[in-house]
């Protein structure tokens, strides 16, 4: 390949002259790139060697980077040049010398396949680049050649070594197709090809991996090579030995990662549904996991039960609607769904204790889609054998959505909690979509759980089970329309006999009520109940964004109910404004609810309620106008600015009776009497 003339340049990396790309040169600027301490140096060598990698010259100087007598990190430097030069500037090579870089390769190959582990792995994937730009016609069975190349017995290296090397270039070949620069026509024809290869790596991966004298480091490999020829997705029969040669590594425990990954790529890979026969083998091979699984929940290795769940899931989570088909095996498929609520229901907090049953959610929705597309008969064959699984569901949900004690809390650390708050929302998503499913149901179920924990004096209830089953009935009445539902009185009724223990069950009250505002507005004799509990929390830092956003709601949604509990809204809220508790935005949202309150009532009351309320306001602003200006002093001018925008944006007379009259009258002009703002 020593084909080009060097070109003289200018100045350039260190002592380096800037376009003379000698192996000497190269030398020094990656002694330069790793050994100097000034950065700026650093910056300028890697310029250099990035022109050089793309430079005519790179052909000559990258044989001679690899010769044995130089460090790895230059011998690196030589291959990822050679694989530069072939994936970006395969056009420049004269056919006539294919077979001679083919065979160079090779050589080099065979030399580090007892050396640096890194740069075997740059001069494989050279070598891919290399075939899969010959393949199908220059180099018609390419991956045979390379299998039958690297089992010649004449090898100066051992065996072993020999095999390992064979394996890291079956392993790369498919990455490198993945993200090659083919045109989208070459990559049809490649693909096709590198399907009909498969025929001559899949043999030699089974006999490897079933052989009892194979080391853990040749098996290891084997598993990682599986897993990337199986996302060029290779037809699920042909994968079924070493799916299952892969189930049977799992008991392996140098080798489980390696299996799960494998597993999990063969199964999820999108052509896999057509293999119904093949899904239908696999689930008594992931039932026969379930020992295994308890073994590790028992001794809390999360690493084992996590990658059992991974297997667990990508076969019902991709292949749902394929396996409810198969009516004749529901057992077996109701067996593996069983699994899985068993991994939503992990015993341990999330995230602290258990990072698994987060990876179960989204089986639950696909299930329920599936379930819920089949025509009518075949659905209600599966809502009887499934409405018993959802009301598990939902149990175990609910669970795993309790708080820890606010001793175990204590010791959480933020970001603990934060993913255990995103946990709780997702959870929260999950009882929204199942309710489709379980309907009205749901909620009396919720209901009569909480009335029994509430009303029992047997045992003293944990406050974080009474917060839990709020939880899900918030998660429910925020965005289903719970107005026809019977339950909805007794709850309410039930919420002032909550006794209020701590922040996260106090929040939820508060939430629960926020999430019932319309459902009040059709009630109103029930706003008595909870409104009193709400003013109470108004005065509560700690309550800010829930006690605020809650009375927002109820203002907005209740507020022709609400002129006889006006003045005293009126009041607690000018009483914690003034005393300065909640944050800017609560205190903007505070102005807004008072807005909704305001616009019930008369023109005279208004402006009365006005008068106390903006009074204090507006003469600190006489007071900030005749300061000098500065940072501080515009801050509050900006805050106090802000709350009167709130009140009026919300405070609205126009508007008066349109949402309680019928259309008949909303017609009607509304007499325009003086606007209070």
């Amino acid at each position: 390949m020593e084909r080009r003339e060097e070109q003289p340049g200018a100045t350039g990396a260190g002592a380096a002259p800037a376009l003379d790309f000698t192996v000497e040169n190269v030398e020094k600027a990656l002694h330069q790139l790793y050994y100097d301490p000034n950065i700026e140096n650093k910056n300028l060598a890697q310029k250099w060697l990035m022109q050089a990698q793309v430079s005519p010259q790179a052909w000559h100087f990258s044989w001679q980077l690899l010769q044995p007598d130089k460090v790895p990190e230059i011998q690196y430097f030589g291959a990822s040049a050679l694989h530069i030069k072939i994936s970006r500037y395969w056009s420049d090579i004269p056919t006539d010398q294919y077979e001679s870089l083919k065979a160079q390769l090779f050589t080099q190959i065979t030399h580090f396949a007892s050396g640096s582990k890194i740069v075997l792995t740059r001069l494989c994937v050279a070598l891919a680049s290399l075939a899969l730009s010959m393949m199908p016609d220059a180099w018609p069975c390419a991956v045979a050649d390379m299998v039958r190349l690297f089992q010649a017995e004449d090898s100066p290296v051992d065996g072993q070594g020999r095999c390992l090397a064979l394996l890291e270039l079956l392993t790369v070949l498919p990455e490198e197709f993945q993200t090659s620069r083919l045109p989208q026509y070459r990559k049809g024809l490649v693909r096709a090809s590198l399907a009909v290869e498969c025929g001559a790596v899949f043999p030699l991966l089974e006999q490897l991996l079933q052989q009892p004298s194979s080391p853990s480091c040749v098996r290891q490999k084997v598993l990682k090579c599986f897993s990337s020829w199986v996302q060029l997705e290779v037809p699920l029969q042909d994968c079924e030995a070493l799916i299952q040669a892969a189930f049977a590594a799992l008991q392996d425990s140098e080798l489980f990662d390696s299996s799960v990954e494998a597993i999990v790529n063969a199964i999820s890979q999108p052509d896999a549904q057509r293999y119904v026969n093949t899904l239908l083998k696999l689930i008594p091979l992931v039932l026969g996991l379930q020992d295994q699984l308890r073994q590790a929940v028992q001794n809390g290795d999360m690493e084992t039960s996590h990658g059992i769940c991974r297997i667990a899931v990508a076969l019902g989570e991709n292949h749902s609607r394929a396996l409810l088909d198969q009516v004749e095996h529901w057992q077996s498929f109701l067996a593996l769904v069983n699994m899985i609520m068993f991994c939503t229901g992990i015993p341990g907090h999330y995230p602290v204790n258990e990072t698994t049953s987060s990876l179960t959610l989204t089986f639950w929705y696909t299930l329920q889609d599936d379930i819920l597309s089949f025509e009518a008969e075949k659905q209600a064959v599966y809502q009887q054998v499934y409405r018993p699984v959802y009301f598990q569901l939902v149990d175990v949900l609910l669970h795993k959505a309790q708080f820890p004690s606010d001793e175990e809390y204590g010791f959480w650390s933020s970001d603990e909690k934060e993913q255990f708050r995103i946990y709780r929302v997702d959870i929260s998503d999950t009882l929204m979509y199942v309710y489709e499913m379980l309907g009205a149901e749901l909620l009396s179920n919720l209901y009569d759980k909480l009335g029994r924990l509430l009303t029992s004096s047997e045992e003293p209830y944990s406050w974080q089970h009474t917060e839990a089953l709020l939880y899900g009935f918030q998660s429910i009445a925020e965005t289903i329309d719970v107005n026809y539902s019977d339950v909805v009185p007794g709850l309410i009724g039930l919420i002032p006999r909550i006794s209020i223990s701590n922040v996260q069950l106090a929040d939820t009250v508060m939430f629960t009520i926020g999430a019932l505002s319309e459902w009040l507005a059709d009630h109103p004799v029930m706003i008595n109940s909870v409104l009193p509990l709400v003013l109470h929390a108004l005065g509560n830092p700690e309550l800010s964004v829930s006690s605020v956003s809650t009375l927002k709601k109820i203002c907005r949604e209740c507020k022709y109910d609400l002129p006889p509990y006006a003045a005293n809204i009126v009041a607690v809220s000018q009483d914690v404004l003034m005393k300065q508790i909640h944050k800017t935005s609560q205190c903007m949202w505070l102005m807004q609810a008072l807005g909704f309150l305001l616009s019930a009532l008369q023109v005279e009351e208004i402006l009365k309620n006005l008068h106390s309320l903006i009074s204090p306001y507006i003469q600190q602003l006489e007071k900030l106008a005749e300061e000098i200006p500065n940072p501080s002093n515009k801050l509050a001018i900006v805050h106090i600015l802000g709350l009167l925008s709130n009140l009026f944006t919300t405070l609205d007379v126009s508007h008066h009776e349109d949402d309680h009259e019928g259309p008949e009258l909303r017609k009607l002009p509304v007499p325009q009497g003086p606007n209070p703002v």
